[in-house]
């Protein structure tokens, strides 16, 4: 499937711009699950060489997004529901270290950003915005992140956070876009203003339990396979 028409790219592009470009593709769907591509069509439908192309690919197996076998194929990696399972529950347990180290350091003013980003969320579920909603639930959880200040957990959730986005992304609806996602959000944020760090965390690890067991009845579904759907 080539990529969807976009505004004409600049002439020199770095490796960087051309991951973020196809991790977005992938994770929207706009690359189907398994589906082989090409470094040489890659490069001509960007205006690059193919060597940043090649880089972003190679950037891209390291995420996850990719796998290859070399002289065979490159492709998308197909939706496992093993890979995906793991990958939860390694989320589950660094956001539960981002909420321990942040959250006796969090600030009113980190309060109130959190409140902000939570509101953004809630309406962006009201409108099935579905870019929107993820963006404000990763600004939520980046003010942990951002607090926590620990670079080896930044770098670990970045390298994780695309494999989830690609699930949540396919089944917004049916995961993130309810109100107990914003509620949990709420509930958080009182828990970090009372100073129940332990209870904040408990909150954080039974939302992504939960969270697994909703991907894994998509799975059971059949439901992961199908086009990406914003609405369910």
């Amino acid at each position: 499937m080539p990529l969807s028409p976009r505004a004409p790219l600049r002439r020199v592009l770095f490796s960087s711009e051309a991951y973020e470009i196809l991790k977005e593709a992938i994770i929207k769907g706009e690359f189907a699950p398994g589906e082989q591509i090409k470094d040489t069509e890659l490069a001509a439908s960007m205006g690059l060489s193919r060597t940043p192309v090649r880089e972003a690919l190679s950037r891209l197996t390291d995420a996850g997004l990719v796998e290859s076998k070399p002289g065979v194929y490159t492709r998308v990696t197909p939706l496992s529901r093993r890979d995906v399972t793991a990958a939860l529950k390694v989320l589950q347990v660094l956001d539960e270290l981002a909420v321990r180290e942040a959250g006796p350091l969090l600030t009113k003013r980190h309060l109130r950003r959190m409140r902000q980003t939570n509101q953004r969320f809630g309406a962006a579920v009201q409108r099935q915005a579905v870019d929107e909603a993820l963006a404000a639930d990763d600004a939520f959880h980046g003010v942990l992140i951002e607090v926590a200040d620990n670079p080896v957990l930044t770098k670990m959730i970045d390298d994780i956070r695309p494999q989830i986005h690609r699930i949540l992304y396919r089944k917004f609806s049916n995961l993130l876009g309810r109100q107990d996602t914003s509620e949990h959000h709420d509930h958080l944020i009182d828990l970090f203003a009372e100073g129940q760090i332990d209870a904040a965390a408990a909150s954080s690890a039974e939302h992504w339990r939960r969270l697994g067991g909703l991907v894994n009845e998509l799975f059971d579904a059949d439901m992961l396979e199908k086009s990406p759907a914003s609405g369910g």
